[in-house]
């Protein structure tokens, strides 16, 4: 089947809006309308077909991916992209492009106990010792980006270009204070409005 026919079908099949699905990649609403029907873009970027294809549990290979690229979500698993991000517990990581390297494969049954949608999961290396012992230089984390309101936790977030994982508390009025666990480092209060809250850490991975 074309991918244009088969991601209408999917997205007609389970009630997805293609305006809906669009914004969930970041895009504009009628993104994957203008793909489907005008042919506008050609191909799907690789992020948001893997992504499209993480949020409806089918193979890369049927939205349109060459087979040797083809994500396989058959069965009880899910693969979630490794990204080539440092998330800084110091002074602050750089980011690079966001384009998968790796997956890591997750059981679909446990993602789902937690509340948890694929499509909005990423996996990023933690770098630096300020979160010790609770997150440790090179672990893994699992972000979930899904929209929600804020409540406190770890997370990941944006400060300029550099990304930090920090736990986060809200201080009033307007202000979020980035807390590390190893007690070496203050806390730092920051304008909301200077902080992107890229996701929250939901999962941790790494050698003993």
């Amino acid at each position: 089947m074309d991918p244009r026919e088969k991601l209408s079908e999917l997205a007609r099949d389970r009630g997805h809006s293609l305006a809906a699905l669009s914004r969930m990649l970041g895009r504009n609403a009628s993104y994957l309308q203008q793909y489907i029907t005008k042919g506008s873009p050609r191909k799907l970027e690789e992020i948001d077909r893997r992504r499209l294809a993480q949020f409806f549990g089918v193979a890369e290979g049927e939205l349109g991916a060459p087979e040797e690229n083809s994500f396989n979500a058959t069965g009880d698993w899910v693969e979630v992209p490794r990204l080539p991000l440092e998330a800084s517990a110091g002074p602050g990581a750089v980011g690079a492009a966001e384009i998968p390297f790796d997956a890591f494969r997750f059981s679909r049954r446990w993602l789902r106990e937690q509340g948890l949608e694929p499509a909005l999961l990423s996996s990023i290396r933690v770098m630096g010792d300020s979160m010790d012992p609770l997150l440790r230089d090179g672990d893994e984390i699992l972000v979930d980006c899904t929209p929600r309101p804020f409540r406190e936790g770890v997370h990941v977030v944006r400060l300029g270009e550099a990304l930090h994982v920090k736990l986060l508390q809200a201080v009033p009025p307007g202000r979020l204070r980035l807390i590390s666990k190893n007690e070496a480092y203050e806390p730092v209060d920051v304008a909301m409005a200077d902080v992107d809250v890229v996701g929250r850490v939901v999962w941790k991975g790494g050698r003993l």
